[in-house]
């Protein structure tokens, strides 16, 4: 069976002339003898004013009712998109993340998939129906009604892909692929033919949009080839695939950045072993996030220790740490969410000397200042303040030569 799973963004999918748009291209590619399964988002800000909703309701919502919300933007759309197609003269068939198999663990709001069981969805497709799937939602072993966070309808079709053996994964969205920068601050930023699954998990992880992380990290897991492109013209896209050799030869694949993380630092920590794990362990057990880590060197038995969370959760990690005081006896907590992380990602450096050099000293000549830094393998990032983020992002685009 030659199988090509779709994922259509909230973008390609905001009217129902776009969603017959969407149908037509689907009904193209199942004349072309391929058999479809499509994966769809909720329809363009749907998610957005669904969540609206909810705070003029209550300031906290339950995170069980937030999904029993939210995942019914995806039910209209997937709905909308089979009706669109039947009427088209091609069978089609909608299920929500539940009935397609979608078994994720018991967090909700920012659930992880745990298991695809996908019968119904093959049982359809051997009966030649094209099969639309509602993404970012699931079904825990509760039976409850679980989403994936923001962007996960690219995680539930990578999933699906693998799941049901799919030749490839098409993310179609408003973009013609993954490019060397957000074409929106760095209009000379260029399109990328391919880029490798750790390039681009990467890139996903430090604030590029073009990609749900969790979505790379399951493509890496199972091999499963993805091609992001437009859904508004026919251009070839970018193949996100295994490492090849060539790949090395270019120093930096492409430049990210994040402004939606803010800074915490606690004060006069305790220097003591288990202060670190109790802090952050907290901060586990509340689901949060944490990105960058840094501790300053000791000074009369107390030390400074700063880090990075997503602004949604600085809220609540300033009470997870709160909660901490009587028992750590640290002096105090600041938060900053005046910051923004800017990334340098590529293959390259693990080949070549002298790449963190030339990103601080680009930036030192904009005469922007560098808060906190830390580095994989094949990245480097530095928090710098938000106001001066883009002009990061040009700088370093400009000093790699990536235009």
């Amino acid at each position: 069976m030659n199988l090509i799973v779709q994922k259509y963004g909230g973008t390609s999918v905001a009217t129902p002339e776009l969603i017959k748009r969407a149908a037509l291209r689907i009904v193209s590619l199942k004349k072309k003898g391929y058999d479809v399964a499509v994966v769809i988002s909720a329809m363009g800000d749907t998610t957005d004013r669904l969540l609206n909703l909810a705070t003029k309701i209550t300031d906290r919502p339950s995170g069980r009712e937030l999904d029993m919300l939210l995942s019914s933007g995806e039910r209209v759309a997937m709905a909308l998109l089979s009706m669109a197609i039947n009427s088209m003269g091609f069978p089609a068939i909608s299920f929500t993340g539940s009935q397609s198999g979608i078994v994720t663990d018991t967090v909700h709001t920012k659930a992880r998939i745990k298991a695809v069981r996908p019968y119904r969805v093959q049982e359809e497709l051997k009966k030649g129906k094209i099969v639309v799937v509602a993404g970012f939602q699931g079904v825990s072993p509760e039976h409850e009604v679980t989403t994936l966070g923001r962007g996960g309808s690219d995680t539930t079709a990578v999933a699906l892909a693998y799941a049901l053996g799919a030749e490839q994964c098409e993310i179609l969205t408003d973009v013609d692929g993954v490019y060397t920068a957000d074409p929106r601050i760095v209009p000379r930023a260029r399109k990328l033919d391919a880029i490798s699954y750790d390039e681009m998990l990467e890139l996903a992880s430090s604030g590029a949009k073009v990609l749900h992380t969790r979505s790379v990290e399951l493509a890496k897991q199972y091999k499963v080839l993805l091609h992001v492109r437009s859904s508004f013209n026919e251009n070839p896209g970018t193949i996100v695939k295994e490492e090849e050799k060539q790949m090395e030869e270019i120093l930096v694949r492409g430049i990210a950045y994040d402004d939606s993380e803010a800074k915490v630092t606690i004060r006069e920590v305790p220097d003591r072993p288990g202060v670190a794990a109790r802090i952050f362990g907290s901060l586990a057990q509340a689901n949060i996030n944490v990105d960058m880590i840094i501790q300053n060197v000791s000074d009369s038995g107390t030390t400074d220790m700063s880090f990075t969370v997503p602004e949604s959760e600085l809220l609540q990690a300033l009470g997870c740490i709160e909660k901490l005081r009587t028992e750590m006896e640290f002096k105090d907590v600041v938060a900053d969410n005046d910051i923004a992380k800017v990334s340098i990602v590529g293959l390259g450096m693990r080949s070549h000397s002298g790449v963190a050099a030339r990103m601080f000293q680009a930036l030192a000549e904009k005469g922007i200042n560098i808060e906190m830094i830390s580095t994989s393998e094949i990245k480097i990032s530095c928090v710098v303040r938000r106001p001066e983020v883009e002009e990061a992002v040009k700088a370093l685009h400009k000093a790699f030569e990536l235009e």
